[in-house]
């Protein structure tokens, strides 16, 4: 009986629907963090009749065909990248990107990575790091006598020196933008890895066309909405228990067939 199998791909796209929910929910409080949505497909169809085959010799055809479903399966878990709403920190160093854009990011290997956490902090060498201590690109190194730190929505970092009358230009923070964004391959760490889905890295300034603007003292919030996430947890629960139930129907059918005399 076909309904075992094609009810049990359906148990197994919900219980991966349900992980994808669970995920989302673990990183509501996550920095920058962009929820996910798990998105299926329907499986191959048996032919018991042609659509559009002959049904007579006097050309007549049969309009729809007989096509029974084998049920479903996972197509792609989609990252959704709408902005978060930003949370003032007062934190000089905290970052936030309002619009499209990704800090880029050195990793300790020599390759880069790409983030919209702006959690930044100073590495003993004044640099501006990531709170796991990886480099902001492109390297700006913050004098230790630097009494106050200013970063413009433009991304110009400057720095207010004692017995300064102005303030230093110390460099320029970039922001990094991709064709498709949902195409990043996710790394752990709140950081991004550019792929062939993703398209090349383009390079921007703040402010400029397609880029956004830095805005400092602020962080990105995660942008999770757990009512939604809650009511889709409902819907997979329901989704779960109804193919469990058609699975204990075909079973029982088949106890009813075997029971016969």
């Amino acid at each position: 009986m076909r309904a075992l199998s094609t009810a049990a791909t359906g148990m197994e796209a919900q219980q991966l629907n349900v992980e994808v929910i669970a995920h989302n929910l673990a990183n509501m409080n996550t920095t920058a963090f962009k929820r996910q949505r798990a998105e299926f497909q329907d499986l191959l169809y048996q032919n018991m009749g042609q659509v559009g085959a002959a049904s007579s010799d006097a050309g007549t055809i049969v309009p729809t065909g007989l096509q029974i479903g084998l049920g479903v399966q996972a197509g792609s878990v989609y990252r959704i990248t709408e902005q978060g709403s930003l949370s003032q920190t007062g934190n000089e160093l905290d970052l936030a990107i309002s619009g499209r854009g990704y800090f880029r990011i050195e990793l300790p290997n020599g390759g880069e990575a790409y983030t919209r956490s702006g959690s930044f902090s100073r590495s003993p060498e004044g640099q501006l790091v990531t709170s796991d201590g990886y480099l902001v690109m492109p390297g700006i190194a913050i004098p230790e006598e630097a009494r106050r730190v200013d970063v413009n929505q433009q991304g110009q970092v400057q720095v207010m020196m004692d017995g300064d009358a102005e303030p230093q230009i110390l460099g320029q923070l970039e922001l990094i933008t991709f064709a498709n964004e949902a195409g990043l391959e996710a790394a752990g760490d709140n950081l991004y890895l550019e792929t062939a889905a993703s398209g090349a890295a383009n390079v921007g300034v703040p402010g400029q066309p397609g880029f956004g603007i830095i805005r400092q003292g602020f962080v990105e919030t995660s942008n999770v909405d757990a009512v939604t996430e809650i009511t889709a947890l409902i819907r997979a629960q329901r989704a779960y228990e109804m193919n469990a139930r058609v699975i204990s129907a075909a079973d029982e059918m088949l106890a009813a067939s075997a029971n016969l005399r």
